[in-house]
């Protein structure tokens, strides 16, 4: 009996060591990681910023993933949970191109994080921040692992070390196609229309993509193919473009007076038609080629600026490099050019999507 009470007092002088030893260490930790990654700082940045891409590098093995309203600027949020990792992340604050700064819950442990993009002649450097702290329990673990900062500065070494190796390989995979003029037939479609800044564009379309697609959910509404954006104008001087996000339905849809869904139809129409295989980054060049293939085939657009097409999405396939977006810049030719219509709303008994806080402008990034 008096051995037992030894050995539980030596256990209670054990715990009571550990927990003070524990207590001593620092939980607090700071991590400055810095990369240097063969792409353009815009490419480069607009991955980062989109956070339906961090699945494939937050954390090693299968990982999976729920998205929030938007993946894209301030209030995109994602959870992930992953082989070596779970978590959360919400973006707070971005400067275009620039900086990125957003919250992160790290294996249940709260911490902010910094980014930063500097170009170096073709490259960029990124420089990544952390500062966090580290609970009781977490630093039980840390203290016999080298300590917090040791611990995570190799998680996040090893993040970004995923992340070069994603990105180079689904971003620089692309092909772009010339398939020629085509004939496209037309559909009806439910779509919304905003002016937006061109910075703004990706998060903007990302948005109302998000939109529609609820309210298509809600609905119970069936798609009859694709979503896709027709631009009515693209003003680089003034930086601005007039768009319309659209989901193509069989037949006619009246909505709600009051709602900023509304119907619209394409008549069939000729188009000069480009094929994307690759991530949205590659779009600017995908436009470029489908304008020289206008001009040399001696075609002269007609009707909206040109339409997008996602045949294959992040709906379809999470990875970049199996994208398929189709560009088609309407032209005069044999059939006339498409015809966009749009229906003044009446009063039908469908749902509206719930109150957002897009307006019928620009979406407004703080």
């Amino acid at each position: 009996m008096r051995i037992l009470k030894y050995i539980l007092l030596l256990l209670v002088l054990i715990f009571i060591g550990v927990s003070v030893f524990v207590a001593t260490q620092k939980g607090e930790y700071e991590i400055v990681r810095t990369r240097v990654f063969n792409s353009s700082k815009p490419i480069l940045y607009n991955y980062v910023n989109d956070l339906g891409n961090w699945p494939d590098w937050i954390s090693s093995g299968e990982t999976t993933a729920e998205n929030g309203h938007a993946t894209i600027g301030p209030g995109a949020s994602l959870k992930w949970d992953g082989a070596d990792s779970e978590g959360s992340v919400k973006t707070l604050y971005i400067k275009q191109g620039d900086s990125i700064v957003q919250h992160l819950e790290w294996n249940g442990e709260p911490a902010d994080a910094f980014w930063k993009f500097e170009e170096t002649g073709s490259k960029t450097t990124v420089t990544l921040t952390v500062r966090g702290k580290m609970g009781f329990m977490p630093k039980i673990y840390a203290a016999f692992k080298g300590g917090a900062q040791k611990i995570m500065e190799t998680e996040f070494e090893n993040s970004l070390a995923r992340l070069e190796k994603t990105f180079d390989k689904e971003i620089n995979k692309y092909t772009i196609t010339a398939d020629g003029p085509v004939t496209q037939p037309g559909t009806f479609y439910l779509h919304q229309t905003i002016l937006s800044t061109l910075e703004n564009l990706p998060r903007n379309t990302n948005i109302i993509m998000g939109k529609l697609l609820y309210f298509f959910r809600k609905n119970k509404i069936q798609m009859a193919g694709k979503p896709f954006v027709i631009y009515h104008s693209y003003d680089k001087a003034k930086a601005l473009s007039n768009f319309s996000v659209c989901i193509p339905v069989r037949e006619e849809i009246y909505t709600s007076p009051g709602s900023d869904i509304s119907s619209g139809s394409l008549a069939p129409y000729r188009a000069a038609k480009v094929t994307l295989h690759g991530d949205y980054s590659h779009l600017r060049q995908a436009w470029d080629r489908a304008s020289k293939l206008v001009s040399e085939s001696n075609l002269t657009p007609s009707g909206p600026v040109g339409i997008e097409i996602y045949k294959t999405s992040r709906e379809d396939n999470r990875h970049p490099s199996s994208w398929v977006t189709e560009i088609l810049i309407p032209v005069k030719d044999q059939a006339a050019a498409p015809v966009v219509q749009v229906t003044r709303p009446v009063s039908v008994p469908v749902e509206s999507a719930p109150d957002r806080a897009e307006p019928a402008e620009e979406i407004p990034i703080p």
